[in-house]
């Protein structure tokens, strides 16, 4: 599929009167941006970027993209990281006043030929049963999984469980926490945004023995970028990724589009780097993700 300023400007259709789960294709567009302007001009600045969705995920498939760069000339190197997510690092030497960059691309759910299956060995992954900086347990989480943990639960019965537990024990809030908040931290204050409850339901899932992974991706209806998780359960002589939202409190269907898997936020941050210079920087980012097609 080309990409054409046509496809990418067509009317999207009002997600909220699609029974997407029903529909055999649906297509999506997604454009986000992210600009850094700056005081003064800066050296070296080393970017790196975890925006592009992966060529595939489950029944997700992106069909086209496009990452631009403006305002400096710089080195880009593409890369796969040990998950299969799409890093990329770019590299300018210069920036005189401004950078952006611009990422478009389609992309296409086939709902036959879901769900997310992975090897059995990824059951017993360090990886996805180890808790980082921002997953460690305190007992406050200890007492929340045990609470949330039934013996008599499957696997999915208890992740599903877990996650209604977490979505239970916060309100969402913007600006109490940062990406920088830990687990426990957000916990504690009972307020925090999608990643908090991200990272609590990563942490809980951890205490219960299940492996699980963060997700850093889009809902569509909601204005920036959003997190859930997946918690990996055995399916027959395989292991399947169920994707649950605590924040929402539901299983992530087909309103939601996946752009990379990590131990927490830190692994898959959409954008993160430095530069050399005294000068401060301000980051705007803009986004428009939605459904052009339905069947």
């Amino acid at each position: 599929m080309m990409l054409s300023s046509e496809l990418l400007s067509a009317p999207l259709l009002d997600h909220r009167g699609l029974d997407l789960e029903a529909a055999s294709r649906v297509t999506y567009v997604l454009q986000q941006s992210f600009r850094y302007d700056y005081e003064r001009p800066v050296q070296a600045l080393r970017q790196r970027l975890v925006i592009v969705p992966r060529s595939r995920h489950g029944n997700q498939y992106r069909r086209a993209h496009n990452l631009e760069v403006d305002g400096a000339q710089a080195e880009r190197r593409v890369r796969r990281d040990s998950r299969g997510n799409v890093v990329t690092a770019l590299l300018a030497e210069h920036v005189a006043s401004s950078v952006e960059f611009r990422l478009a691309a389609i992309l296409e759910r086939i709902r036959d030929h879901g769900p997310i299956v992975v090897p059995r060995a990824v059951l017993d992954s360090p990886g996805l049963l180890r808790p980082t900086r921002l997953t460690a347990a305190d007992d406050r989480l200890r007492e929340l999984a045990r609470g949330l943990t039934v013996s008599s639960d499957t696997p999915l019965e208890r992740a599903e469980r877990i996650c209604a537990g977490v979505h239970a024990a916060m309100s969402y809030r913007d600006g109490v926490t940062s990406v920088q908040t830990p687990a426990a931290a957000a916990l504690a204050s009972g307020y925090g945004v999608c990643q908090d409850y991200a990272h609590i339901m990563l942490a809980v899932c951890h205490l219960a023995g299940l492996p699980a992974r963060y997700v850093s991706g889009h809902l569509l209806g909601q204005g920036g970028t959003h997190a859930w998780v997946e918690v990996l359960v055995p399916s027959g002589r395989d292991a399947m990724a169920a994707a649950l939202d605590p924040c929402n409190g539901c299983r992530a269907g087909s309103g939601y589009l996946t752009v990379a898997t990590g131990r927490d936020y830190s692994d898959v941050a959409p954008t993160s780097g430095s530069y050399e210079g005294t000068s401060r920087s301000r980051l705007t980012a803009a986004r428009r993700v939605g459904v052009l097609a339905a069947a």
